[in-house]
Parts: structure tokens; sequence; C-alpha cells
């Protein structure tokens, strides 16, 4: 098959790595991809080739796949499906994976998700939405200044400010309605109340009618150890999380997909792609935090070394609605990514910082460094974006693949380059 893949993150590089093992793929272009993904090669030793086309740029996207017609599109990104790419391919008959407009709502709109899921019974935080500073204000108070700040539109995963009390709450408002923290995204916010327990990763590939429940991950959105700092796309992630046994999750997985499901049929919303729903374990049960219509990022990386399946298979099995007829399989390894970031992400950081010690890195077993913000210049790989690196390892326990990862970290230098040094330790807590 002649795959296209887009988008240029350590999500996309993870794609493209697992969909170039697969005997069934003859060609892969990736747009516009990274440094990483142009050094990918296919089972058959053919290289990936990246276009210089921009993920979000849909009229240049749609004439590639006129003139290279793949047989499967894969959307990485969650604004080009926002944006209605798949509606659009769709209309000159190319096949593609990922939800169409109207079903990638439930990432691209708060206000929307959270509504469903009020509609349709789906446990969530009590929340408002709100389109005037002083309204938000009042209900955030109403809470006691103890909520979630969030932008109604996509804000690149960083588009929520969490607050413990009224004044940092009123002030996380202005932040976002009156000076635009995160620019049109933040024009409407939701304010949900602040939820108390362990937050995790789910993962669902969906196909209109079935959702193939992934195992349990957990990601670490905060810039710093310790969950302080602002919120990122992204630290660091590992599978499995442990706070779960296997009925249990597939209890809460029930619990959510099953009402979800239901309100998809109902409002004729045919969801073909990722579901991601951030889960909080709260001593009253899960709670639903938001939903995403895609990979995580860097949850991709910790799934797709751990997922055993012919992803060109189960791709094609979501488009085409058969995904009842595919059991998922997965390997009993651990697996955990760490995130190597610029420096002042997710502020400002410097870019066309040289990166040193791949070779190194990519010579460990059973370790694979997926690049995010990454590019080629003068034979070299520079730094060219906020998270620049995903450092995975898996191995039999999550002990041994978050040694493994650092011990990778820790032969990659760039200038400035930061790193959380705790990702996978609450699942190392008794």
């Amino acid at each position: 098959m002649n795959i296209l893949v887009i988008g240029s993150g350590g999500r996309e590089h993870a794609l493209v790595w697992k969909l170039a093992q697969s005997a069934h793929t003859r060609r892969l272009i990736c747009a516009p991809g990274n440094a990483g993904i142009a050094r990918e090669r296919l089972a058959n030793g053919t290289p990936v080739t990246c276009v210089p086309v921009a993920a979000e740029d849909l009229p240049a996207l749609l004439d590639l796949a006129r003139r290279e017609l793949p047989d499967l599109t894969v959307v990485g990104p969650d604004n080009p499906l926002a944006a209605g790419i798949v509606d659009r391919f769709q209309s000159h008959g190319l096949v593609i994976w990922g939800p169409n407009q109207q079903a990638a709502q439930f990432e691209a709109s708060k206000a929307f998700s959270q509504a469903f899921m009020e509609r349709h019974g789906i446990p969530t935080a009590r929340s408002g939405t709100f389109d005037e500073p002083d309204a938000a204000k009042q209900f955030a108070r109403s809470l006691g200044g103890r909520c979630a700040v969030k932008a109604d539109g996509l804000a690149l995963g960083k588009g929520v400010l969490l607050t413990d009390d009224q004044a940092t709450a009123e002030r996380a408002v202005d932040d976002v309605m009156v000076g635009g923290a995160f620019g049109a995204a933040g024009r409407r916010v939701v304010i949900q109340e602040l939820l108390e327990g362990m937050e995790i990763s789910l993962h669902a590939l969906c196909d209109g009618k079935v959702a193939r429940l992934f195992p349990a991950s957990q990601d670490h959105k905060r810039a710093l150890d310790g969950d302080a700092g602002l919120n990122t796309g992204g630290m660091g992630a590992y599978s499995p999380a442990p706070f779960l046994t296997e009925p249990e999750l597939a209890a809460v997985g029930d619990a959510i997909l099953r009402p979800w499901l239901r309100g998809c049929a109902a409002e004729g919303i045919d969801f073909r792609g990722l579901l991601y729903p951030g889960v909080m374990l709260t001593s009253t049960g899960p709670r639903v935090l938001e939903f995403n219509a895609r990979f995580g990022d860097p949850e991709a990386q910790v799934y797709l070394t751990r997922l055993e399946n012919d992803l060109v298979k189960l791709l094609m099995a979501s488009c085409a609605g058969t995904l009842a007829d595919v059991p998922l399989r997965w390997s009993p390894c651990a697996s955990v990514c760490v995130v190597m970031a610029s420096g002042g992400y997710p502020g400002t950081y410097a870019k066309g910082r040289p990166i040193t010690g791949l070779g190194a890195a990519g010579a460990l077993p059973d370790t694979k460094v997926f690049h995010a913000g990454t590019c080629e210049r003068g034979g070299g790989v520079e730094t060219s974006g906020g998270r620049v690196l995903g450092v995975t390892a898996w191995r039999p326990t999550i002990e041994a693949a978050r040694e493994a990862a650092y011990a990778c970290v820790d032969k990659i230098c760039f200038e400035g380059a930061h790193v959380r040094r705790d990702i996978a330790a609450k699942a190392l807590l008794g």
C-alpha cells in the first residue's frame, strides 16, 4: 500500500515507525515530517519520503494526495481534523483515517464535549460554559475557586489553567478571556470543578460502531517535576498504568464508552478514528475530564511500542467499520517515554540548537528516540520546537523501562535541554 501520514511531531514519528514495519506498506510519505521521520526505512529498505507541506494546509495536502494517490492517509494532529480534512479527502474518493469534522468536535470544542457528556450520562465533572468573564468568575466562586479554566477551542494541548482559590481563578479567566492567553480558542471557556484523584489516559480505536479499549497509560502534563509548573503538551508517559486491574479497566471503559457510543448513534455522529478520554479516578468513581479525537503525544509512543497488531490492518478496519472482527494484541512489556524539551518550554524557547548523541542513543536495544521538534541542517539534526525528542524504552517492568529511557536520555545533548526526572515515578510508589 501507498500510505500518506500527516503531521510532524513525536506522535507522527511513532505512527510512521509502526506503519513502516507492516508488510502491507509499499511506500510511505509524510507531510511535513521531521528529521527523525526522514531517516526511517520500510521493512523492504525503502526510505520514508518527507514532503514540505504543512499539516494545516488542507488545499496543498489534497493536491499532494491527488498526485500521489495514497491507498490510506493517516492524520496525526488535531488541527487538520477540526478543519475538516477527512471530509475533504473523502469527497474526492480518498481513504483517510481519523474522525470527520463533526466527530472531531469532541476535541475541537470542550463546550460541545461537556454538553454531550451531560446529555448522555457520561461521568464527568460539574462544569459551566461561558462567553462572558463575569459569569465565568461567578461560577468559579461557586466552586470556591478550585477549578480548571479551559479554553473551548484547540490550544496545542495547553489550554488549561488549574486554580486553587478565587483570586487565582479570576486571574485565569481574565488571562484566557480578556488577555487572550490561548488566542481565539479562549473566547469561550469551560470551567470545571477541580477533581482529586489519579489521572490516567484512556484510548479507544473506533469504527463508528465499536470502540476497542487500549490498556491504561499516564501522561505528565506539567512542565516540572512533582507536577509543578505550567501545563504542556506532555512531558512523558508510560503504559501500562498500574492503578486499575484488568476488570477495573474494563468497567471504567464500559462506563464511559457504552454511553458515548449510544450518544453518537443517537446524534448521528460517525466517529472513525482514535478517541482519547482523559480520566480522573476519584473516590466516587471515574470522571472524564475531556475528550481528544486523536492519539495522545507522548501516549502514542508508549502504545505503539507495545502494540503487536499490524497497524495498517487496524487502521483500515477502523475506516471500513470492521473492528468487531479484530482483537487488539499487546506486549506484556512496559513502555516509558521521556520528553526532552527546549529550555523555556512551554513558554518562549530558542531553536536551532545542534543535537548530539543520537547515534549512541539509537544503538541501545529495545529503545527508540522519536523526533518531534527537529530538523536537518548541514548533515546534522537541530532543535526546531518546544518538545524536541520522545525517548522511549520498553522492558519487562516499568522500573526497568524507566531506567533504560533515562539512560538513553543521558546520551543525548543539546543546549538548554529540559527533562522531567520523575516520569513513571507514581507507578513505583507502594
